[in-house]
């Protein structure tokens, strides 16, 4: 079973949200909405949530019609950016929250909830804060806490908008890792939206890459990366080195093309900085003749930046130390082999480019 998005579209004005939106988010997994602002992601979020009505199109939560059923009846938990605590509630009482205000007829007694809220704090690992207020609190445990109420009610399905984007960078990191560790344990069909392409990569089962209202692909972390749909989504994940060329007997001029590509000469090139080789010799007589402009040490790898031979691209390598090594005292130009490079013609269709 799963949850079924079905021609789903939304306006605001004469401002299109979302377009005709075709998916199925399967059961037991994290499926993360990924896109640049504005593409329709969280809008989407709050369509399934119930907290937004599509214009048009149907939800069906595990074979059910949920699309005019209201929020309390489809079985959501949510989990905002900024926690939305209860500042003047304990870390208990918030997360007993939703258990409290059932109905008399499906509350649980005082003692099981006392027992499930436990049971929630010691698996976000915040046992010991349980009479601590929010107040007390740093942003990591606030967003276990927030994460913790939501479980609370046993949701069907569990949605996360952008649940780590008011966190610093390593915080971030643990609490990732955290979300995939304890999904595994509770198995809760969840949707989360970010924009962190790594993040997306790292937590979620499946992607789906949102732009301008539509989807542009969907696919296990490791497909869409290793295999994007088009030049959007190769451009939008991860970092990469991209610009127009031509091709000139058979060589690629990346100093040319300085528009979208009009011909078969001229394409969209795409090619990742792990993927550039850096080398004194042209062995092949197709590399792409360039110039070390600077360099920086990042732990076991080496970032440098370069420039092609008429000065007009700016190209990023990530190589390892052994290779730069090899290159980091050369006088004159050196070459760059692209291995899985990508290049898309003006129909965008593409084909694999390698040196």
């Amino acid at each position: 079973m799963s949850i079924e998005i079905a021609h789903i579209s939304k306006h605001y004005g004469d401002f299109t949200a979302l377009s005709d939106i075709q998916l199925t988010i399967p059961s037991g997994e994290i499926t993360a909405l990924l896109g640049p602002s504005g593409s329709g992601k969280t809008t989407l979020l709050r369509i399934i949530a119930g907290l937004e009505t599509a214009d048009e199109g149907t939800i069906s939560f595990f074979g059910v019609d949920s699309t005019n059923k209201q929020i309390k009846d489809r079985g959501v938990g949510f989990v905002f950016q900024h926690y939305a605590l209860f500042k003047h509630m304990t870390v208990f009482d918030n997360v007993a929250f939703g258990l409290n205000i059932r109905p008399r007829s499906t509350r649980p007694s005082a003692a099981e909830i006392h027992d499930k809220v436990l049971n929630l704090l010691s698996m976000v690992q915040l046992k010991n804060f349980a009479n601590r207020l929010p107040s007390e609190l740093s942003g990591g445990q606030k967003q276990r806490v927030a994460l913790a109420r939501a479980l609370a009610i046993e949701p069907k399905v569990l949605l996360l908008d952008e649940p780590f984007g008011a966190l610093d960078a390593k915080v971030r990191q643990e609490l990732r890792r955290w979300l995939r560790y304890l999904h595994d344990e509770i198995h809760v069909t969840s949707v989360f939206v970010t924009h962190d392409q790594e993040e997306a990569l790292e937590v979620s089962d499946s992607i789906v890459i949102l732009n301008r209202g539509r989807i542009e692909q969907i696919g296990s972390p490791e497909s869409v990366y290793d295999n994007p749909a088009n030049p959007f989504v190769y451009g939008f994940l991860g970092n990469v080195n991209q610009f127009h060329a031509r091709f000139e007997e058979d060589r690629l001029n990346l100093d040319k093309a300085e528009s979208e590509p009009k011909d078969k000469r001229d394409v969209s090139f795409f090619v990742r900085p792990q993927d550039v080789g850096i080398s004194l010799s042209d062995e092949g007589g197709k590399a792409v003749q360039a110039k070390i402009v600077t360099h920086r040490v990042l732990g076991s790898r080496v970032r440098v930046e370069l420039q092609t031979a008429a000065g007009e691209r700016k190209i990023e390598a990530d190589v390892s130390k052994a290779e730069w090594n090899g290159v980091k005292g050369a006088q004159g130009p050196v070459f760059l082999l692209f291995r899985n490079a990508r290049v898309y013609s003006a129909d965008e269709r593409w084909s694999d480019y390698t040196i």
